[in-house]
């Protein structure tokens, strides 16, 4: 189906819990935030039940997303009954890494296609102070897991933030000796704001995508390696996402930009968002939610049907440059 944009919207991504192994300093503060309760989270049946019902509406491709789903009980399971539903033709899922090493096997044979693994840099000590808890030789072992086991594609996520000072060249090199395809994300302005508490987001620290390509390349040329030039057609990593993708020649993967500020592609956008607490947002950066929950547990699924309609309808043309949400991004889902 189309929203009232004329959009076709068949992609879900769907958090399966607020609850994160990491405190990462742009998602949540140090002491984390307030848990939901049991009941007031989705059980594994009731999303079984919604994805059916999305379906409907012509979604065809699912993300789980949290905090971090590997934590969630029963996400194996979950897997497999989403891969043997009629109708959901791909199953992926953004995860730090952490739990890969012991799941990525039973994952994979669930049905799950491809994974996202997030990581913001690649010092040690940075990592421990970006995600307050963690440490990266984990997140760094379930890269190898994913690619072990067979996943395609295995995406890796850095959210590039200006006071973090990330080396973005040796991030962009990993793809050149593994089918790696780093991806570097603008920050974006989804919950606090340094206006509202001091920290959190802030304009000072989004480094446009046409920027870090030019200082990636100037490193690269220092080095003297070749820059980054266009990925087109079958070169381009599987996904349905907005990337930009580049590659260094030869590489084995790809270098790719997701700009959500600086190059906005709200027009294109093919997404609906459904959060641990079973809210369906139309966009990320809108605080509009419909309690799809609610209406599972009171209507049914025909119920259910009719939250998706009137999430297509208020599903606005684009972000318009809003700052700050009522909710944080572990509380959404990424």
């Amino acid at each position: 189906m189309r929203d009232g944009h004329g959009r076709v919207i068949d992609y879900l991504r769907i958090s399966l819990t607020d609850r994160c192994n990491f405190r990462c300093i742009y998602c949540m503060p140090e002491d984390g935030v307030d848990m939901m309760s049991h009941d007031q989270i989705m059980r594994i049946e009731e999303i079984e039940a919604i994805a059916r019902v999305a379906t409907r509406i012509g979604i065809r491709s699912v993300r789980l997303t949290g905090g971090e789903p590997l934590v969630r009980k029963g996400v194996v399971e979950l897997v497999e009954s989403l891969s043997d539903m009629e109708g959901i033709n791909n199953i992926s899922l953004t995860t730090n890494g952490v739990l890969l090493p012991q799941m990525a096997s039973d994952l994979k044979r669930a049905g799950l296609s491809r994974v996202n693994i997030s990581l913001d840099t690649l010092d040690p000590a940075q990592f421990t102070e970006i995600t307050r808890v963690g440490r990266i030789e984990s997140t760094l072992k379930g890269i190898d897991a994913a690619l072990e086991n067979g996943f395609n594609p295995v995406k890796v996520n850095a959210v590039t933030v200006r006071r973090l000072n990330q080396d973005f060249l040796e991030f962009a090199k990993m793809s050149i000796n593994r089918p790696l395809h780093v991806r570097f994300i603008e920050y974006m302005p989804v919950g606090e704001t340094s206006e509202d508490a001091g920290t959190g987001w802030g304009k000072e620290d989004v480094i446009p995508s046409e920027e870090l390509l030019e200082v990636i390349n100037e490193r690269a040329a220092a080095e003297g390696l070749p820059g980054l030039v266009p990925v087109e057609g079958e070169g381009k990593p599987l996904g349905w996402g907005p990337a930009r993708y580049f590659s260094f020649p030869g590489a084995q993967g790809t270098v790719g930009f997701i700009s959500p500020l600086s190059r906005h592609f709200c027009s294109e956008c093919n997404r609906l968002r459904l959060t641990a607490d079973g809210k369906l947002r139309p966009c990320l950066f809108s605080d509009k939610e419909i309690d799809v929950r609610t209406a599972l547990r009171e209507g049914g699924e025909d119920a259910v049907y009719e939250c998706f309609l009137e999430a297509l309808d208020l599903k606005p043309d684009e972000h318009h440059d809003k700052v700050g949400t009522e909710r944080k991004m572990s509380q959404i889902g990424g």
